[in-house]
């Protein structure tokens, strides 16, 4: 008769004897979308994101003020001490006046370049905010599945260490009968005492991934929903790297901001170059107070009445030919043309990045594709196998030794299936990032594939699979 197979019986163990945290009710359990809501709500990182976008924007109005008219007004209150040598005489007076000054732009080329440049700038600055937010997506998805990773790494490790022990209470009867010798206590002894070290360690995995979650959205989680095993493991769609990437080069949203780095730089060379052009501007200017303040010549003696009240309006227009800076101009032209390569070369340097990035992502995606399936087979051969290393363990044919690295080899690669499960999650939505399409759509998708009472212990295995590792066992002479 077949013996009830070792993972199974691991796994019970490690369910029933060393739970790692009592369940949480089903009510407490958080989603992916939730948890993706409470970071939208509560980042750091963003909040301070769009309050730079809020500075940032503002450079579009000052800009417009360089070409929209001025207005200025102005008051003076003076002593004002006049002295004439022929005749000898001295005067002192108080002398006040009221000023407005009002100055149109007619030809400023500078002033118009700078807006033009600082539009690009803001919508540059829009750009980068809206890749934040995308970005805040992902490191969602991340944070909220490496939870689930560790916890299931802890899971298959706690299996682990049951089945070491088991493995350990199992030598010391054959020891006390004499069926075996010290050296089998031994190394079973030594194989538990490093699954419960590797225990502990992924014990507080599972604490640092629950923190990080907490410290992306400043909330507090007892417990998550977790992904079950039906997820469909598809290749991307299309299943192109040229389609990909072409729609990286449109829609990836870094990109798309270094262009309008590109054409703020371009726009202020042109600035830049504009110092060397004349100005024009429209000045309208009113005065009133006593002819003391204005300084108005007195046609009448300097015994007469001297501090009357006068009025002057002037319209005009004001021209202003720049011939010598000190070479500022010029230095600041040979500036731009440097700054204007930098942006260029920076772009082409992201676009390079995004191009890899896209291609490496799309074939990670179709790795992870054939990987989950490897992986899934791999548990069942290696729990075959363990299943005959025991019996053979059993009949005198294997060793203690074969017998633990069987069971090491089959937890590992437990580990290394869930592993490549939630990189395939994660590299999908890597793709999406790198070709701009990532939305919180993508998130809604993924939430269709939790489980409200998913418990690491029981579910971090597809719940077919001893069933078929018995199967394959049995089709075996």
């Amino acid at each position: 008769m077949l013996r009830k197979l070792s993972l199974a019986v691991a796994v019970s163990c490690a369910s029933n004897t060393m739970a790692w945290a009592a369940e949480a009710p089903l009510s407490t359990k958080t989603d992916l979308v939730s948890v993706y809501q409470e970071a939208v709500d509560n980042n750091a990182d963003l909040a301070a994101a769009r309050a730079q976008y809020g500075a940032q924007k503002e450079v579009v109005p000052q800009a417009r003020a360089g070409l929209l008219p001025n207005l200025s007004g102005g008051a003076e209150v003076a002593d004002v001490r006049t002295s004439i040598d022929q005749p000898s005489a001295i005067a002192n007076r108080s002398a006040h006046s009221y000023q407005a000054t009002l100055a149109q732009p007619l030809f400023r080329a500078d002033r118009w370049f700078q807006y033009q440049a600082a539009k690009d700038v803001n919508e540059q600055a829009a750009l980068q905010l809206s890749a934040t937010e995308q970005n805040l997506i992902l490191q969602s998805a991340e944070s909220y599945f490496n939870v689930l990773r560790s916890q299931d790494n802890l899971a298959s490790t706690k299996a682990e260490e049951a089945a070491f022990k088991r493995q350990l209470d199992q030598s010391n009867e054959r020891f006390d009968v004499g069926l075996s010798d010290k050296t089998d206590v031994l190394q079973s002894q030594a194989s538990y005492d490093t699954a419960r070290a590797n225990r502990i360690v992924a014990q507080r995995q599972v604490d640092d991934a629950f923190q990080a979650l907490i410290t992306l959205t400043n909330r507090q989680y007892n417990s998550i929903q977790g992904i079950v095993h039906t997820l469909p493991i598809l290749p991307p769609s299309p299943n192109d790297a040229k389609s990909w990437v072409d729609t990286a080069a449109r829609q990836n949203l870094n990109l798309l901001a270094s262009n309008y780095a590109v054409s703020s730089a371009e726009q202020t060379l042109r600035q830049r170059k504009a110092g060397h052009l004349p100005t024009l501007d429209a000045v309208a200017k009113y005065e009133k107070g006593d002819n003391d303040a204005l300084g108005f010549a007195n046609p009448n003696s300097f015994g007469a009445p001297y501090g009357g009240n006068v009025e002057q309006s002037t319209l005009g227009l004001q021209l202003n030919i720049p011939i010598y800076s000190g070479g500022l101009t010029s230095s600041q032209v040979r500036q731009s043309y440097a700054q204007l390569d930098q942006s260029e070369q920076q772009r082409e340097s992201l676009r390079r990045q995004v191009v890899e990035n896209t291609r490496n992502l799309h074939r990670a995606v179709n790795t992870d594709v054939e990987q989950v399936q490897a992986r899934r087979q791999s548990i069942i051969s290696n729990q075959s196998a363990v299943e005959a290393t025991e019996i053979g363990y059993q009949v005198g044919t294997r060793n203690i030794v074969d017998v633990l690295d069987a069971q090491r080899q089959l937890y590992t690669s437990v580990r290394n299936y869930n592993n490549t499960r939630y990189d395939y999650i994660l590299d999908n939505l890597r793709l999406k990032q790198a070709a701009g399409t990532l939305n919180p759509g993508d998130l809604e998708d993924l939430r269709r594939y939790l489980k409200a009472d998913y418990n690491p212990d029981k579910d971090f295995l597809p719940p077919d699979l001893a069933s078929a590792a018995e199967a394959q066992l049995k089709a075996r002479p």
